[in-house]
C-alpha cells in the first residue's frame, strides 16, 4: 500500500466499492482500447513527433525534446509520464519563486503567462501537442486515455483522504474536468468531477470524453 495512504481503512472501502460497481468486461475492453488506441496513435503521428522535437531543438538545442516528470497513479504508484518539453531547462528550480503566482486554488500550480515556457512550448501547450508522448505512458499501462489527470508527489502529500479517492483508477490523459472547462476549474471542483466520472465511468461515457476532448482541443482558449 502507498505511503500516501495514510487513512487506510477509507481508502480500502472506497476502493472495494468501486470494484464492485465496475464490470470486469469493461476494464478489458478499456485496456484493449487503451493499447489499440496508443499504438494507433504513436504510428500515425510519428512525423508529428519528429516536426515537434525539431522545432524543440533549435530553439533550445541544450535541452532535452523530452520531459518526463514523477506522477502518482493507481493506488499511490508512482510513474514517470512524458510531454514534450515546453519549458525552460530549469524550469522545476524556478518553480519555488513562481508558488505565490499560482493562479489556481487547491494542491495544483497553473500559471497562464509562466515565464519557463519557452516560443514552442506556448504553441504546443496551447494546441495540447506536449502531451502526445502520453501515448507511451497509455501503451504500458501507466495510464489510460480517459482518467483523472495523474497529480504530482508534493501534490498528492496535500491531498485529504477525500481527495485521494482520485487515485482508485487508472489516470488518463483526459477526463471530465479537461473538458469541463480545463484551467478554468479547481481544485476541489476537479476533485468533485473525477469522482463523478469514478462513478459513472463507462465504455460509451469515455468515447464522450474522448470526442469532447477533441472539440476543446481545437475551441478552447483555456489551454495552459
Amino acid at each position: 500500500m502507498s505511503e500516501f495512504y495514510k487513512d487506510q481503512s477509507l481508502y480500502l472501502e472506497k476502493k472495494k466499492n468501486i470494484s464492485v460497481n465496475t464490470a470486469r468486461s469493461y476494464l478489458v475492453m478499456k485496456r484493449a482500447i487503451d493499447i489499440i488506441g496508443s499504438f494507433c496513435g504513436l504510428v500515425v503521428l510519428s512525423i508529428l513527433f519528429v516536426i515537434i522535437a525539431l522545432l524543440i531543438k533549435l530553439e533550445d538545442p541544450k535541452g532535452k525534446v523530452f520531459f518526463k516528470q514523477l506522477r502518482v497513479g493507481k493506488d499511490g504508484k508512482e510513474f514517470y509520464m512524458y510531454k514534450f518539453r515546453s519549458m525552460a531547462s530549469d524550469a522545476e528550480e524556478r518553480l519555488k519563486e513562481l508558488l505565490a503566482l499560482n493562479e489556481v486554488s487547491g494542491a495544483m500550480f497553473k500559471m497562464k503567462d509562466d515565464p519557463r515556457v519557452t516560443k514552442i512550448g506556448k504553441f504546443i501547450r496551447k494546441t495540447s501537442v506536449d502531451e502526445l508522448p502520453q501515448l507511451f505512458n497509455v501503451f504500458r499501462g501507466d495510464m489510460s486515455l480517459v482518467g483523472p489527470r495523474p497529480p504530482l508527489p508534493r501534490e498528492v502529500e496535500e491531498y485529504s483522504a477525500y481527495d485521494k479517492q482520485r487515485l482508485l483508477v487508472t489516470p488518463g490523459c483526459t477526463g471530465l474536468w479537461q473538458v469541463s472547462g480545463r484551467s478554468n476549474v479547481g481544485f476541489d471542483e476537479m476533485v468533485e468531477l473525477d469522482l463523478e466520472y469514478i462513478r459513472e465511468r463507462s465504455f460509451f461515457y469515455d468515447v464522450k470524453i474522448i470526442l469532447k476532448t477533441v472539440l476543446v482541443l481545437f475551441g478552447s482558449k483555456n489551454a495552459f
